[in-house]
This record gives C-alpha cells, sequence and structure tokens, in this order.
C-alpha cells in the first residue's frame, strides 16, 4: 500500500510526490506517456534542451516560489524578449516605445499616448460587445489589426468579432523603452533543462511510465490511500455531465544546418495567413552557441478526445460545467485534483508549484 498514487509526473505531481516523501510519505507515481515532465519535458537534441511541448519560461514574483525550483537546479538570467511578426515588419512585445516608434515613428511617450488615444476615439466603441471591439477600445486600430486581431483569431479558431469581450481584459502598454514581456522580479530557464528539474525532485521516489490509471483505475485504486490526479477532471468522471472545452497544439519541430535562424528564442506570427502561432528557436533560452540550431513551428488546433489539452476554454460555459464536476470532486474524500487539467484553470508554472505546496500543507493539516 501507498500513501499517495499521483497520477501524472509533471509540475504539479513532481512537486507533490517531493513533499509529501519529506513528510515520510510513500508515494506511487505514474504516467502514461513515456516521459517525466508533463508538458515542460525538455529532450537533448543536437546539444540543444528542446521544449517539446512548447516554449516554457520561468517567472515570478514569489521569492519562496524562486528559492525552491533553484534549490533543484540553477536557473540562468534569461529575459522573455519576444518579437512579433507581421508580414517583413518586426515589432518588439509586450506594446512599449520601441513597437510605437516603429509603428508611427513617435519618439516620446506622450507622441504615443497621443496616437493611441487618437485612434481609441476614432473607433467610437463605448460598450464593446465582443473581442475586436474589446480591443480596438483599448488600443486602437494599428496595434489590433498589425499585432492582436491575426494572432489572437489562429489562437481561439474563431474570428475577433465572433470571440467575448472578456477574453481581453487589458492589453499591456508600456511607454518605456524595455522588451521584457514579464513584470516578475525573477525569470529564467533551469540550465540544463526542465526535466533535470524534474528528475532532481522524483529522485527516490518510484515512477511507473507508459501506464494509464483510468485502464486500471480499481486496481490502482486498491493500492494507495489518496489518488493525486492532475489529468482532466471531465475524462476522470467519464464525461457525466458532458466535455469541457480546450484548445491542443500541434508542433512541428525540425533540426537545421545553420548555426542561428531567427536570432531570437520566440518570434509570434500575427498574420492570420501563416498558420503557426509563433517559432520557438530552442537554443537562444540557454545562449547556445553550437553549429547547428533546432526550431518548433507552433499551430494551435481544435481539441477533440484523444488529442492533447492544453488551454482551458474558461468562459460561462465551461466554468458552469467545471463547477458541476468539481462538486462531485468535494464529495470524494479518495481523490485529490491538482494541475491545469484537474483543476480546470490555466496556470503559468510558478502558480502550479504554489498550488502543489499549498495542497500538501492543506492534507498534512487535516491527516
Amino acid at each position: 500500500m501507498y500513501d499517495y498514487l499521483i497520477v501524472g509526473a509533471g509540475l504539479f505531481g513532481a512537486v507533490f510526490a517531493h513533499e509529501m516523501s519529506k513528510k515520510g510519505k510513500t508515494c506511487l507515481v505514474i504516467d502514461k506517456r513515456s516521459h517525466i515532465g508533463g508538458n515542460v519535458y525538455t529532450e537533448n537534441v543536437e546539444g540543444i534542451n528542446v521544449h517539446q511541448y512548447g516554449a516554457h519560461i520561468f517567472h515570478t514574483s514569489n521569492k519562496k516560489i524562486w528559492d525552491y525550483v533553484n534549490s533543484f537546479v540553477e536557473f540562468n538570467r534569461y529575459t522573455n524578449s519576444p518579437v512579433a511578426r507581421y508580414k517583413d515588419e518586426l515589432y518588439n512585445l509586450p506594446f512599449n516605445m520601441n513597437t510605437f516608434n516603429k509603428l508611427w515613428g513617435v519618439v516620446t511617450p506622450c507622441e504615443a499616448k497621443k496616437k493611441i488615444d487618437e485612434q481609441i476615439k476614432e473607433a467610437g466603441i463605448d460598450n464593446p460587445t465582443n473581442l475586436e471591439e474589446q480591443a480596438l477600445s483599448l488600443i486602437g486600430k494599428d496595434i489590433y489589426e498589425k499585432l492582436v486581431k491575426g494572432y489572437t483569431e489562429k489562437q481561439w479558431g474563431k474570428r475577433a468579432t465572433e470571440l467575448p469581450a472578456f477574453i481581453i481584459k487589458r492589453l499591456p502598454v508600456r511607454m518605456t523603452y524595455d522588451n521584457n514581456y514579464f513584470n516578475d522580479s525573477y525569470q529564467g530557464i533551469p540550465i540544463g533543462g526542465y526535466t533535470k528539474m524534474i528528475e532532481k525532485m522524483l529522485d527516490g521516489i518510484t515512477v511507473e511510465l507508459g501506464k494509464d490509471y483510468l485502464d486500471n483505475k480499481e486496481e490502482y485504486n486498491s493500492i494507495a490511500d489518496k489518488i493525486v490526479y492532475t489529468g482532466m477532471i471531465d475524462e476522470y468522471y467519464d464525461y457525466c455531465y458532458g466535455e469541457l472545452e480546450y484548445r491542443s497544439l500541434r508542433f512541428e519541430t525540425e533540426v537545421m544546418d545553420i548555426d542561428n535562424y531567427q536570432g531570437n528564442a520566440v518570434v509570434n506570427y500575427t498574420e492570420y495567413e501563416v498558420p503557426y502561432t509563433r517559432i520557438i528557436e530552442h537554443k537562444h533560452f540557454e545562449y547556445g552557441i553550437g553549429e547547428k540550431t533546432v526550431i518548433t513551428r507552433e499551430y494551435p488546433a481544435s481539441w477533440k478526445r484523444g488529442d492533447e489539452p492544453y488551454y482551458p476554454m474558461n468562459d460561462e460555459k465551461n466554468n458552469a460545467l467545471y463547477a458541476k464536476y468539481k462538486a462531485l470532486a468535494d464529495k470524494d474524500d479518495k481523490v485529490v485534483f491538482g494541475g491545469r487539467l484537474g483543476m480546470y484553470k490555466y496556470y503559468d508554472m510558478h502558480n502550479v508549484i504554489e498550488a502543489a505546496l499549498e495542497t500538501v500543507e492543506s492534507l498534512s493539516e487535516n491527516n
């Protein structure tokens, strides 16, 4: 018998298993994939740590979480400064003075603000009813059409006029010449890749890969006092109330016989006609200097059963459906749900770690 069976060897599962093992609890971690790490898994290709499930840049303002991850592996000083490509024009993200200078030739924050205010006034939208109107009322026509519209439509698989306004509550506009995407106090990439960090977390813990919990649910339930489940909550309950919606992704990764393809780790493609949303050049996350490079094109995709779910669609309809599953989970003393899929919520990595630590603390207090 184990104290905990942890379903999923991703970030939530690894942190939970590590902390509970430190408290003397016995843990078995299983994962249906052939590797640990979940979506933060990195694989070494040509000496480059490739982010197999999309770019993962760690950032947080929580010093406790930053110190925690650095206790497993050292992080480098990587700063996320993506570039947006619209046709053959390149713009800095988030929208800042470099962006505005390229768009309009303005030099000072006053000039940039005046231009944005003019375009918001021209749009004349007081009560936005969809995402397009919301964006136009926040940043005006030029930024919206070149840098928001196409990218957003590709990401969500719908035209901006069909998307609800609440998806964009605000758009980051910075009146400084600063290309740092995040405002957090700490950010970086684990030196040697995220897999190295997860390996350290799971050191000394029994891990079984290629094992699908749902295929042998009764057997697995019989060998542990509690189940920590980080998969889809609706799938766990056999979709009894219906399917929650997700967006998925598809990746095309290519090794290239050149040392530098695009000069930046992340380049967003904001034209609707370009089918992928961004190209990741992995070596730039760790300042690689080898003779080859590895790039990944990222294609948004609709989700159906059997596909990998990436982004919960947290609109009113889906949140109401999740609440029904959550009510089931609250009555279940055997299982604890965690992570992005188990809690049906978009989480950054630091949020996942914080949630896992809080779950450990809560369970420890109650036992």
